[in-house]
């Protein structure tokens, strides 16, 4: 099997990947073991696994069968050595910092990353001492001249939270490589489904697993995946230390909900690009921000290294802050809460979904302004989608009339 699962294409992976071990009693899906604690008869054997050198597992913080299930699913969709798992994103993305910085590393990162990502740049790392240099997202250019003068990390995400903005993987992690620096890529938005950074030459993949890997807004979770195993064993311990472990409940959720993952990314990409043609000729948008759209500045670098542009999009209105109070309360099909991902449209501003932890002088600085509306394309009907849209802006002229 494991031959014709490396042979599969990414919808059979999504649905079969990693969870032959771990079906028992016949059961067609993984079990949820809660249990927080194994027992051994043997000895020797349990020595054996507590110190890793025999498969197994001994305490619910460290490894967990039903969340082995999920890491091993990751690993086969990132075609990874290795993979861990966390409680959240945030907690994928910060232990694996907290990994390998030190006091006096350098990293040089992208302006335009998640806000609480941001905030470990801004706020806490430098507290460790830690030197972080910001780059203007894309351009390739002066990351490349910052990389040169040597950092430990280059941290990428890309397509970017909100601002959907686009850096090429493959000339970035060559100029981090060149350097010996630990080229670490933010996978959120585009999923292994649209984009494989290893394949790219990027060192360690994350994801926030709650968005659209779970994809029903009902699960946290987060995850990393490297071909370089020693760099998710160093995760690993970290992790396992400081606690931030990925509970049983929430990874049988998200591997539910990973079976469908093709079928959901599809459906949300079209309605993705269908609502961004929309919202190109709607009078009270100022400009509309999606990978998929030819006019976006970077389309040909997602087209190159992406299968599809995914379910997030983000637009600017005219009016700022008071029209997106006036719009948003006025949508049908739409959830307006701080998560993406899921199978329902979501709509929010920064300033209370991805950025909600900076203050509008720092999204400025960013280049997120207030008026701008991040949405997650949901499964349901583009047409539905668009109305909804429709009828919202045509009360907000009303209203402002």
């Amino acid at each position: 099997m494991e031959n014709k699962m490396k042979k599969a294409n990414m919808g059979t992976k999504a649905v079969w990947a990693g969870e032959k071990d771990y079906l028992v009693h016949g059961a067609t899906q993984v079990p949820v073991i809660p249990s927080v604690a194994y027992n051994y008869d043997d000895m020797e054997e349990w020595y054996e696994v507590a110190v890793g050198r025999k498969k197994g597992h001994i305490y619910g913080r460290n490894t967990n069968p039903t969340v082995q299930a999920f890491e091993d699913k990751l690993k086969e969709l990132e075609e990874a050595a290795a993979a861990t798992s966390f409680s959240t994103g945030m907690a994928a993305i910060s232990n694996t910092l907290y990994t390998f910085l030190r006091p006096g590393d350098r990293v040089v990162t992208i302006k335009d990353t998640y806000g609480g990502t941001n905030k470990i740049f801004t706020e806490f790392l430098p507290q460790m001492d830690v030197e972080i240099t910001f780059c203007e997202t894309g351009n390739h250019e002066d990351v490349e001249k910052e990389v040169a003068k040597g950092c430990k990390i280059l941290y990428l995400e890309t397509p970017t939270n909100p601002t959907v903005k686009i850096t090429d993987i493959k000339r970035m992690a060559a100029a981090g490589q060149k350097a010996g620096a630990i080229v670490i890529v933010d996978n959120t938005f585009a999923t292994p489904l649209n984009q494989q950074p290893l394949k790219l030459g990027a060192d360690i993949v994350l994801h926030s697993a709650t968005k659209f890997l779970g994809g029903h807004a009902d699960a946290l979770g987060g995850v990393a995946c490297s071909n370089n195993e020693e760099y998710i064993e160093k995760i690993y311990h970290y992790r396992e230390i400081n606690g931030a472990t990925m509970d049983p409940w929430a990874a049988y959720l998200i591997l539910r909900g990973m079976k469908t993952l093709e079928l959901r990314v599809r459906r949300q990409e079209e309605n993705a690009l269908k609502l961004a043609n929309y919202l190109k000729s709607e009078e009270m948008v100022e400009s509309v921000f999606y990978p998929g759209l030819e006019e976006h500045p970077n389309h040909d670098i997602a087209k190159k290294q992406m299968v599809g542009f995914g379910g997030m999009m983000s637009f600017s209105v005219k009016g700022g802050i008071d029209t997106v109070k006036e719009l948003l309360p006025n949508l049908t099909f739409a959830h307006r809460a701080a998560n993406l991902g899921a199978v329902e449209t979501t709509v929010g501003p920064a300033r209370t979904t991805s950025h909600v932890e900076c203050t509008p002088e720092e999204r400025k600085a960013m280049g997120i302004p207030e008026g701008l509306i991040r949405v997650s394309c949901g499964i349901e009907n583009a047409e539905d989608i668009i109305n909804d849209f429709k009828e919202a802006f045509t009360h907000v002229k009303e209203a402002v009339r």
